[in-house]
């Protein structure tokens, strides 16, 4: 999948209002690196667009011991790096960082 085709399906399914959801999974022991993934629940449905932001922002996906994804490679420290995620995944699809709100889950 290229990037504008994330871009367009992440636009189609998210609205700007929409509330997405960050799930930590993962932080290195430096500190310096988060694994978090991108949620949303919808008609009372988790879904998890993670591969898809991950592909939309050029960030790099993190691999699972276990053979599956792990969500999103987030570096940086000092800051709540997941609404660092959203605030940009909201940035690039509509211009506007605070077009899509952010919660932890």
């Amino acid at each position: 999948m290229t990037k504008e085709e994330a871009i367009k399906t992440l636009k189609e399914n998210i609205k700007e209002g929409d509330v997405i959801y960050t799930q930590l999974n993962h932080t290195s022991q430096s500190g310096m690196m988060r694994h978090i993934k991108v949620r949303q629940i919808k008609n009372n449905y988790p879904l998890d667009w993670s591969r898809l932001v991950a592909i939309a922002l050029d960030w790099k996906e993190a691999k699972s011991r276990f053979g599956g994804y792990n969500g999103i490679k987030v570096g940086g420290c000092g800051m709540d790096m997941g609404f660092h995620l959203v605030y940009t995944l909201s940035s690039v699809l509509y211009n506007d960082g605070y077009a899509i709100k952010h919660n932890w889950l």
